[in-house]
């Protein structure tokens, strides 16, 4: 794992040993969170990715850093696709 000075990060907090994308496969499955309130009482909140979300794998994340750039590369993508399906591209 690429190390990456952080001037906000306390010196205290070690990830060396962490593992990218460890979790990633279980994100997109859904996942549940659970609060234990002080009054004894528990909160259990169970969070699905929204319908259409698209989760990107760690490999490729570094490449597309927000949502305009994802559409940007599947734009280019589409006339490519529309000749190999025989299928007009939709005009924006």
């Amino acid at each position: 794992m690429t190390q990456i000075e952080d001037k906000d990060m306390r010196a205290k907090y070690d990830f060396t040993k962490g593992v990218r994308g460890k979790h990633y496969r279980n994100m997109q499955a859904g996942y549940s969170t659970t609060v234990h309130k002080a009054d004894g009482t528990t909160v259990v909140k169970n969070v699905m990715p929204k319908e259409g979300t698209v989760v990107l794998e760690p490999d490729i994340q570094p490449y597309f850093p927000d949502s305009e750039s994802v559409n940007r590369a599947l734009r280019c993508l589409i006339p490519l696709l529309a000749k190999e399906h025989g299928a007009k591209p939709e005009k924006r």
